[in-house]
């Protein structure tokens, strides 16, 4: 179920960094002051900040948190998790989907699943463990809880997707080939994993499909009806730590990242432990998307 919370965050993120302008701008300034977030991060991470200029462009990270968690609940797991590199120099942005079964270290805790990690600390300490796990500094997160992901889905009208398996989920069948979807239909395409033979891998996939669709129906509504819709969808369900200003700015100088979206995936393999699964991720693989990312991010070696 927490599959629907990937869709829903990256309508209004890409809205905001990829929307047209005026109506972007009424949906910040409609939005901002419900759904921002302030968190502690210790100074090198607030001074990275204060420096990121976004004028000049300067390439800025992005944590997408699902949460498995309702409204005005404090406990849950990040059931979904993926962090965006967002780089205008390059006309792109690289996207890297966190398996949630991921094993790796939890701040203050011993290794554990990566989606452990906001049940055990919150929005912080899911930071700190993408940070410690691929070895980049997360500038801005965006989390939702579960809710109203069809209607955001709805509020745009749809998504069109190219589909590689011909499958039947919860009474939906989905052939091979161009589909549009709506809101429920897209919920159910980004969820299925048992009858995909590639597991939680072709579930990622197709949920990388709808994101990206989302990104360029988003970058194209004209519809300021569409736009208020969103707004209500939005302002219940997501916080973030960007600022108005920081929206603002995003969408006018990052707009360009769009135009080539690259996507990572952290190789591995499955492990029991003690009778639970686990997805280790190849080290050496593991080394190559954080150096990628790094790249990507115009780190210097002791940037990080």
């Amino acid at each position: 179920m927490g599959k629907k919370v990937l869709l829903f965050v990256l309508t209004f993120f890409t809205v905001v960094m990829l929307g047209t302008v005026s109506y972007a701008f009424q949906f910040v300034m409609s939005t901002s002051s419900d759904i921002h977030e302030d968190i502690d991060r210790n100074p090198k991470f607030e001074e990275r900040l204060k420096n990121i200029n976004f004028k000049d462009g300067d390439p800025i990270s992005v944590l997408i948190m699902g949460l498995d968690s309702r409204p005005g609940e404090k406990s849950g797991r990040a059931d979904s998790l993926i962090l965006l590199t967002i780089n205008p120099h390059s006309k792109s942005t690289h996207m890297v989907s966190i398996p949630r079964d991921t094993y790796t270290k939890i701040k203050g805790a011993a290794e554990d699943k990566i989606n452990s990690s906001y049940q055990a600390g919150g929005t912080e300490m899911t930071i700190y463990s993408v940070e410690n796990l691929l070895d980049v500094p997360v500038d801005y997160f965006v989390k939702v809880n579960f809710k109203s992901f069809e209607e955001s889905v709805d509020a745009l009208g749809g998504v069109e997707v190219n589909n590689d398996l011909d499958f039947t989920f919860e009474n939906v069948h989905f052939s091979k080939g161009r589909l549009k979807l709506n809101g429920k239909e897209a919920l159910k395409y980004a969820r299925m994993r048992k009858l995909d033979p590639r597991g939680d891998f072709g579930r990622q996939k197709r949920q990388r499909q709808v994101i990206e669709a989302l990104i360029q129906k988003g970058a194209s509504t004209s519809s300021i009806t569409k736009f208020g819709e969103l707004v209500k969808v939005v302002e219940k369900n997501v916080k973030t730590n960007m600022t108005f200003n920081d929206m603002w700015r995003i969408q006018s100088n990052y707009k360009v990242a769009r135009e080539n979206i690259q996507q990572h995936k952290i190789e591995g393999s499955d492990k029991i432990i003690k009778g639970t699964y686990y997805y280790m991720p190849d080290k050496k693989e593991l080394r190559k998307v954080s150096n990628n990312l790094k790249k990507h991010l115009e780190l210097n070696g002791n940037d990080f």
